[in-house]
């Protein structure tokens, strides 16, 4: 993708699953367990990935996370979404948010793995991927609406926006040794809906 290459940037964050909490590390471990378990294969380090892009307009964060886990009023959310079953979407307990946070911040970004990981320098590319955040469609978190073969999630949603502009999805891969689940699954909607333009 051609632009000016002058003072936009993409940076891939890969979090941990359950920085920063006990509980969904735990919940995270037991998963993995046995998903690899079911495909004999060894157990995994699980990801979590999340978007810092910059570029004359200021600084964002792109991400989803639970609705209830960050109270500050301007974190740009743009979309929020059930978890687990549609019908527990009506209890904030049960719901995510897609944040374009303006000076943003990725929660516990300190125990980030090999990142940041620049993905793209081009303003065009950094434009569209701020301006589509908006139009991510509101699946069921952990649920797999689209028949990919794989649940939607944070990693869906990162996907999803970089495959939709134009990213070289092929160079970009978790840390070693570990896997990002719902990743399939926003390649798969993006290849439904095409690059854009």
């Amino acid at each position: 993708m051609s632009g000016d290459l002058q003072d936009s940037s993409t940076d891939l964050y890969w979090l941990p699953l359950g920085a920063g909490g006990r509980s969904v590390r735990w919940n995270g471990r037991l998963f993995e367990a046995v998903a690899a378990r079911r495909g004999h294969r060894p157990a995994q380090g699980l990801y979590h990935s999340a978007l810092e892009v910059r570029n004359r307009n200021g600084t964002f964060v792109i991400e989803m996370a639970p609705v209830w886990n960050i109270h500050d009023p301007d974190r740009g959310v743009v979309c929020e979404g059930p978890v687990g079953m549609r019908w527990l979407g009506h209890s904030r307990l049960f719901r995510y948010e897609v944040r374009r946070w303006r000076d943003g911040r990725i929660p516990d970004v300190a125990e980030a793995v090999a990142s940041p990981q620049r993905l793209s320098n081009d303003n065009t590319q950094v434009a569209q991927l701020l301006d589509i955040v908006p139009s991510v469609p509101p699946l069921t978190w952990g649920r797999d609406e689209l028949r990919a073969g794989d649940m939607w999630n944070s990693n869906s949603l990162i996907s999803w926006m970089l495959a939709r502009t134009g990213h070289d999805m092929t160079m970009i891969r978790p840390p070693e040794q570990g896997r990002a689940p719902g990743w399939h699954a926003g390649l798969v909607l993006a290849s439904r809906e095409g690059t854009l333009p």
